[in-house]
C-alpha cells in the first residue's frame, strides 16, 4: 500500500480543493488521481512558506520529506507517506491526508487534576475562559515511539493537534517543517515519560535509525538537509542510546509549543 501511495503522491494529478486557513504556512487540501486511484492530500508549496528567523527560507517542505524517511527507516511508521513534487503553485510537499477519528484523541485538556486513568499529566494552566485545566496525553506505545523520533529529529513544534489517530486506530504525527535544526530546539506536549528509561521497543527504533543513517539508503537526506544538520542528527541518535532515557526539557528553552494545539 505504501508503494502505491507514494506513486500516487509522485505521479497523480493534483487538484486543489481548499486551503487550511489556520496553518502558519500556505497549506492546501487537494485530491490526487491516477489510474482510477484517488486520495485526499495536503500540499504545501515552497513559495507559500513564511520566513523563519532560525530556519533557512524554502526548506520546510524538505524537512517534511526527511521526517517521513526517518520514520520509515525506524520502523515506527508514524508519518504519513510524503513526497516532494510539482503542483499548481510550484514545488512543494505532498502528503496523504489522514482522516482523523476525533473520538480517539491522544492529547487533551481536562479539568485541573482530573487525570484520566492511563494518561500522563504534563502541566497545569488556565484555558481561554480562565478555568483551571491540565494538559495530558495518553499512555500509548505509539506516542512513546513518537517522543523518541521527535527527539532524534529535533522537532520544535509537536503540538497536540499534530498527533492524529485514524479510524483504524493508527497513530500519525504531522507538521514536521520545523525539525532537524542543528541546534537543540525540542518543543513538545509529549513530556509524560521525561527522564524514564526507554523500553526496548524505543531502543530498537533508535538502533534502526542509526543503521539507516550509516547506509546508502539515507543519501537522500543530503538533498533535504545541510551537512551540519545531518551531523547533528547522527549525534542526537547516539546521545539517546547513551542516555537510555526519554529526553528531559531544557531549563533554557521553552519546552512546550504555543499554542499547545
Amino acid at each position: 500500500m505504501t508503494d502505491e501511495s507514494l506513486r500516487l503522491l509522485r505521479e497523480g494529478e493534483l487538484a486543489i480543493e481548499g486551503r487550511l486557513l489556520s496553518a502558519s504556512n500556505a497549506t492546501f487540501v487537494g485530491r490526487l488521481s491516477l489510474d482510477g486511484a484517488e486520495s485526499a492530500c495536503v500540499y504545501k508549496p515552497v513559495r507559500g512558506e513564511r520566513p523563519l528567523w532560525d530556519f533557512p527560507d524554502g526548506t520546510l517542505a524538505g524537512r517534511e520529506r526527511a521526517a517521513y524517511l526517518l520514520s520509515e527507516a525506524s520502523g515506527a511508521g508514524l508519518v504519513p507517506p510524503t513526497m516532494l513534487r510539482d503542483g499548481p503553485f510550484g514545488d512543494g510537499m505532498c502528503q496523504l491526508w489522514i482522516e482523523e477519528d476525533t473520538d480517539r484523541m491522544l492529547v487533551d485538556v481536562v479539568p485541573e487534576g482530573k487525570i484520566p486513568p492511563g494518561w500522563r499529566h504534563i502541566l497545569d494552566a488556565e484555558d481561554h475562559r480562565r478555568r483551571a485545566v491540565s494538559l495530558v496525553h495518553a499512555e500509548h506505545d505509539a506516542l512513546r515511539r513518537m517522543v523518541v523520533l521527535d527527539a532524534i529529529m529535533n522537532n520544535a513544534d509537536r503540538k497536540g493537534g499534530h498527533v492524529l489517530v485514524d479510524h483504524d486506530g493508527r497513530v500519525y504525527g504531522v507538521d514536521h517543517g520545523v525539525s532537524f535544526h542543528e541546534e537543540p530546539k525540542l518543543r513538545t506536549v509529549l513530556w509524560g515519560w521525561a527522564g524514564e528509561r526507554l523500553p526496548e521497543s524505543c531502543v530498537e527504533v533508535v538502533r534502526r535509525v542509526r543503521r539507516w543513517l550509516d547506509s546508502a539508503d539515507a543519501d537522500e537526506l543530503g538533498e533535504l538537509l545541510t551537512k551540519a544538520e545531518i551531523d547533528a542528527l547522527h549525534e542526537r541518535a547516539a546521545a539517546i542510546l547513551r542516555s537510555d532515557e526519554f529526553p528531559l526539557p531544557r531549563s533554557d528553552w521553552r519546552a512546550i509549543p504555543w499554542p499547545a494545539f
